[in-house]
C-alpha cells in the first residue's frame, strides 16, 4: 500500500515491485486487484485500439484520495483522474452511454493522461497539468489519430472562467475549476 501510494499517477510493472517485495508478479496483481475492490485505488488501462506501437499491458495505480500526495504533478494528475472516473460512472449511471476511463501511452513514451471512450469509441482526451498552459503536441496527434471529438490539456493552477469547455472541439487548455464543474452537467 505505501508504495502505491508513494507512486499514484505512474505505471504498475507488476515485476518491479514484485522484485521489490520478493514475492511474485502473480501475487503483485492480487494485491492490486485487492486493494481495487477495497476503494484504496483504481487501476486504467491503457486504450492501444489504433495506435502504433501502444502499451498494451502495464496499467497505471491511482488513489483515490489524492489529498495527501505531496508531489504537485502526481497530484493534479491523480485528482483529475478521481473526478473523471466519477464523471464515466455518472455518465454511464445517467444512460448517456457506455463510458470507459483508459489512458495513452506509446513505447516512444508519447503520452496522454486520460481517454475517456463512449460506446467503445474514443471520445475525449484529457492532459492534467499542475502549472503547463502550453497545449502538449501529444494532444493533437493522438486526436487525430483516434477521432476523438474533444481534448483537454486541464489545468490545476488557473482561475475558474466563464466558458463552454465542450464548445470546443480542437485541443485547449482550460482550468480544473471550469472543466470540472461542468463535467456531469454535460450531456450531448
Amino acid at each position: 500500500m505505501q508504495l502505491l501510494s508513494e507512486n499514484s499517477s505512474q505505471q504498475v510493472i507488476y515485476a518491479n515491485y514484485a522484485q521489490h517485495l520478493g514475492v511474485t508478479a502473480q501475487t503483485i496483481k492480487r494485491w492490486v486487484d485487492l486493494l481495487n475492490r477495497l476503494h484504496f485505488g483504481f487501476s486504467l488501462s491503457p486504450w492501444f485500439t489504433s495506435i502504433s506501437r501502444a502499451l498494451r499491458k502495464e496499467p497505471k495505480w491511482f488513489l483515490r484520495d489524492w489529498s495527501g500526495i505531496s508531489d504537485p504533478g502526481a497530484k493534479a494528475e491523480t485528482f483529475i483522474a478521481c473526478h473523471l472516473l466519477k464523471a464515466v460512472e455518472g455518465w454511464t449511471d445517467m444512460g448517456f452511454g457506455d463510458f470507459e476511463l483508459h489512458y495513452i501511452r506509446t513505447a516512444m513514451k508519447q503520452e496522454v493522461d486520460f481517454l475517456v471512450v463512449r460506446d467503445k469509441k474514443p471520445w475525449m482526451l484529457v492532459e492534467a497539468k499542475y502549472a503547463d498552459s502550453s497545449v502538449s503536441p501529444h494532444l493533437w496527434s493522438f486526436q487525430k489519430q483516434l477521432h476523438a471529438e474533444y481534448a483537454f490539456q486541464v489545468v490545476i493552477d488557473r482561475p475558474y472562467i466563464q466558458a463552454d469547455c465542450f464548445s470546443h472541439h480542437d485541443p485547449v487548455v482550460v482550468p480544473a475549476r471550469t472543466f470540472l464543474s461542468q463535467l456531469l452537467l454535460f450531456s450531448e
